[in-house]
């Protein structure tokens, strides 16, 4: 044991702790992987997957509509799409999904209809590409519509775009983002979407855990909880990162957590490794915690 620090013997075992749950070939519990949001915006394919490799990250969800370097949009031809599909398929990174920026809130008809159809684009080239589902948008309430409109509106677009997603094999991931954004408004959207295809994304908001605190606001939502969720800087003691991970390794969740980061850092690859090295102390800690109980 001698010349090993006490962090090494920390993050040492919580990785063999980890790995050892997800040697088999289903996963027996939640997994880490990347959004291209910022941290990837500039890396083509090859380059993510290889990066990824490195940091021992293997699930990534393809951010769109910015032009990112890794070219997945709405307008790449079949052949692209193969190939990307391809490129994944071929290594040790799955791609869990797109990220798009559809929302379902605009009071005008024709953006409304506009984000429908996009969406329904962004399920086919999901896909197409080989990953499993969309992310989307409530996102705002608007001046002088009551919330209830709002949400009737929505609701009524994810049953459209849902029914879509079914027939696709796709799931639509409605994420917990802007002004309407919050679990509770999540929560009466989803009491009028029919479709099963459609499931929450949490966003891990410092807001989530307003009063009457996170594991209540978990709680409304927690029956409707798709298969990937985000996660933002890690070590910020503004969201309770831990308690988040409790609650879903408590109720055996085994979906993604896809870190969104945004951070300026003077070495991005580092700086993946070392969230997700976190991430795998809190895993860890939830486990026992899990075993224990």
């Amino acid at each position: 044991m001698c010349g090993v620090s006490r962090r090494g013997l920390l993050v040492g075992g919580a990785s063999i702790l980890v790995s050892a749950a997800m040697t088999a070939e289903k996963p027996k519990t939640t997994r880490f992987g990347l959004t291209s949001y910022q941290w990837g915006k500039d890396w083509d394919i090859p380059t993510m997957i290889e990066n990824c490799r490195k940091a021992k990250v293997f699930g990534v969800e393809l951010r769109t509509s910015e032009k990112y370097a890794h070219g997945v949009e709405l307008e790449i031809s079949d052949a692209q799409r193969r190939e990307a599909k391809r490129r994944f398929a071929d290594s040790p990174v799955t791609l869990v999904g797109i990220a798009s920026g559809e929302r379902f809130d605009a009071p005008e008809p024709e953006k409304l209809r506009a984000a429908i159809e996009n969406s329904k684009g962004y399920i086919k080239l999901s896909h197409d590409v080989g990953a499993s589902g969309v992310r989307v948008f409530v996102n705002d309430f608007h001046k002088e519509i009551p919330h209830e409109q709002t949400i009737a509106q929505v609701a009524k677009a994810l049953n459209e775009v849902g029914a879509f997603a079914s027939g696709h094999g796709q799931q639509v991931r409605l994420e917990a983002h802007g002004s309407a954004g919050e679990l509770k408004t999540i929560r009466a959207v989803m009491d009028l979407v029919s479709q099963k295809s459609v499931r929450v994304k949490l966003n891990s908001d410092k807001r989530d855990a307003d009063t009457p605190g996170f594991e209540a606001n978990f709680n409304l939502v927690k029956g409707f909880i798709g298969d990937t969720l985000h996660l933002h800087k890690l070590d910020n003691p503004a969201f309770p990162y831990q308690q988040q991970m409790d609650l879903l390794v408590g109720m055996g969740w085994t979906g993604w957590q896809l870190l969104e980061a945004s951070a300026k850092v003077p070495d991005r690859l580092k700086a993946l490794i070392e969230q997700r090295e976190m991430w795998e102390g809190m895993l860890a800690k939830a486990m026992r915690a899990r075993q224990n109980a």
